[in-house]
C-alpha cells in the first residue's frame, strides 16, 4: 500500500514537471514566441489574419521537423494575448511576455501604431523582434537594433498609383502635371506615411492636390469628402484607412452617385472589397504581395502553393497581411538555424545578415531593419478579381482606365 502511494506521489510530481516544462519558454524540445495581435477592437480583421499566417508557417515548420541546432531538433510554439487594437495595451503585453512568460523572440503585432508602442520594449529588453505588419517608415528612423521588418514600408504603398496615373496620361496625351489628386487618409502612423509617400510623388510630376483630408480613427462615414470629390472633379481619389476605409469608399462612392476615373486604395483584400461587386469594379489596391508571383521557399514552394494550402487551412484566400505573417516566422527558422544557437545576441546577428527568399518575395534588411529587397504590386479588380497591372513590368493584366461610369 506504501509503494503504491509512493508510486501515485512519484507520478503527479512527474507529470507536474512535465506540465512546467511544457509552459515554459525552450523545453528540450519548443521553443516559444511571444506575440500580442488583435484578436478583439477595430483591428480585429487583419487581427486574425496575422495570427492564421503565424500558425501556418509555424505548422508547417514543425511538420518538417522543426529548427535544428547543434544535431538537436526544436519544435515552434507562439503564446498570444489580445492587445484590442490597443498600443498600450500591446506594450503591457509584451512586458508580461517578456518578463512572466520569458520569451527570448517576439512576433510582431498587426498595425504601425501598435508596433511603434511595442518596439521601445523589445529594444529596452534587447529582444528579437520580427514582424510584417508595422510599415511605417518612422519606425526605422530610431536607431533600432532589435527591429526588423519583412515588408515594404508604408511610403511606397501607393507609388505606384502615382506612377500609373502618370503613365496612362501621358497616353491619353496629356501632361502628368495637369492630373488633380484627392487624398483621404485616417490619422494613424501607417496612413500618415502612405501619404507623405504620394504626395512626395505628385510632387515629382507636377500634380495638383485639390483634396487634403484626414479621416477619424473610427472611421464609420466619408460622406464629407465624398461631397468635395463631386465638386472638385479630381482625376484620381487615394484612400487609406485599413480594411473599413477600403469598404467605405466603394460603396460610399456608389451610394453617393460620384464619379472618380480612378480610385486607389489600401487594404483591398483583407476587407474582400472584391465581393461587392459593380461598387468595387477596376478600383485599385495596393498589395504587399500576390499569390500569381514567381517566389518560392523551402517550406511552401510557390507563393501560390502556400495560398492554396492557406485556402485549404483556414477556408479563405490569404490576404498579403496573412502571407507578411508566415514570413516573418519564416525569418526567424532561418535566422536561428544560421546562428546554431538561441542567444538574442547571436539571432538578432543573423537576423541582420538575412538575405533569402519566400513564397513571399525575396527579404534583406539594410541597417535600420527594413526590407529592401521585395516591391510592392496594384492590384486592379476586374470582373470581381485581383488583376495585377503595376509595376506595368509584371502586370498580369491591361489597366482599365477610365473607370466605366
Amino acid at each position: 500500500m506504501l509503494s503504491q502511494r509512493k508510486f501515485v506521489v512519484g507520478l503527479c510530481a512527474t507529470l507536474v514537471s512535465l506540465t512546467f516544462g511544457l509552459a515554459g519558454v525552450a523545453t528540450a524540445e519548443t521553443i516559444t514566441f511571444g506575440a500580442a495581435v488583435s484578436i478583439t477592437g477595430k483591428y480585429s480583421t487583419n487581427g486574425k489574419n496575422t495570427k492564421d499566417g503565424y500558425e501556418l508557417a509555424v505548422q508547417r515548420v514543425n511538420e518538417m521537423g522543426g529548427i535544428k541546432i547543434g544535431g538537436k531538433s526544436y519544435k515552434i510554439a507562439v503564446k498570444y494575448y489580445d492587445d484590442e487594437s490597443t498600443p498600450a495595451r500591446g506594450a503591457q503585453l509584451v512586458e508580461r511576455l517578456v518578463n512572466q512568460d520569458k520569451v527570448q523572440f517576439v512576433l510582431g503585432p498587426y498595425s504601425s501604431g501598435l508596433t511603434k508602442a511595442i518596439a521601445p520594449v523589445t529594444e529596452k529588453y534587447k529582444i528579437p523582434m520580427v514582424e510584417g505588419n508595422g510599415a511605417s517608415r518612422s519606425l526605422f528612423t530610431q536607431g533600432y537594433k532589435y527591429l526588423f521588418a519583412v515588408l515594404s514600408t508604408s511610403e511606397q504603398y501607393l507609388a505606384s498609383a502615382i506612377e500609373l496615373a502618370a503613365e496612362q496620361a501621358q497616353k491619353d496625351g496629356k501632361k502628368p502635371s495637369s492630373l488633380k489628386i484627392a487624398l483621404a487618409f485616417e490619422n494613424d502612423p501607417f496612413s500618415q506615411d502612405v501619404r507623405s509617400g504620394v504626395i512626395d510623388d505628385a510632387k515629382r510630376f507636377g500634380m495638383k492636390i485639390v483634396i487634403d483630408d484626414k479621416l477619424p480613427p473610427e472611421l464609420n462615414d466619408m460622406a464629407a469628402t465624398l461631397n468635395k470629390v463631386r465638386a472638385l472633379k479630381p482625376d484620381l481619389l487615394v484612400v487609406s484607412g485599413h480594411a473599413k476605409g477600403a469598404t467605405l469608399v466603394a460603396r460610399q462612392t456608389n451610394e453617393m452617385k460620384v464619379y472618380v476615373p480612378m480610385i486607389a486604395v489600401t487594404h483591398c483584400d483583407s476587407a474582400k472589397v472584391h465581393t461587392l461587386g459593380k461598387p468595387a469594379e477596376n478600383m485599385l489596391c495596393a498589395s504587399q504581395w500576390d499569390r500569381g508571383l514567381s517566389y518560392k521557399d523551402q517550406w511552401f514552394g510557390t507563393a501560390e502553393d502556400y495560398a492554396k494550402l492557406f485556402e485549404k487551412t483556414f477556408d479563405y484566400a490569404p490576404p498579403y497581411q496573412a502571407a507578411e505573417s508566415t514570413a516573418a516566422v519564416l525569418t526567424f527558422v532561418d535566422a536561428i538555424t544560421r546562428a546554431k544557437s538561441l542567444d538574442r545576441e547571436k539571432v538578432r546577428d543573423a537576423l541582420a545578415s538575412t538575405n533569402m527568399q519566400t513564397m513571399y518575395g525575396n527579404i534583406k534588411f539594410d541597417k535600420t531593419g527594413k526590407n529592401i529587397a521585395k516591391p510592392m504590386v496594384l492590384y486592379q479588380i476586374q470582373n470581381g478579381e485581383y488583376a495585377v497591372v503595376a509595376p506595368t513590368k509584371w502586370a498580369s493584366a491591361k489597366f482599365i482606365h477610365p473607370r466605366p461610369r
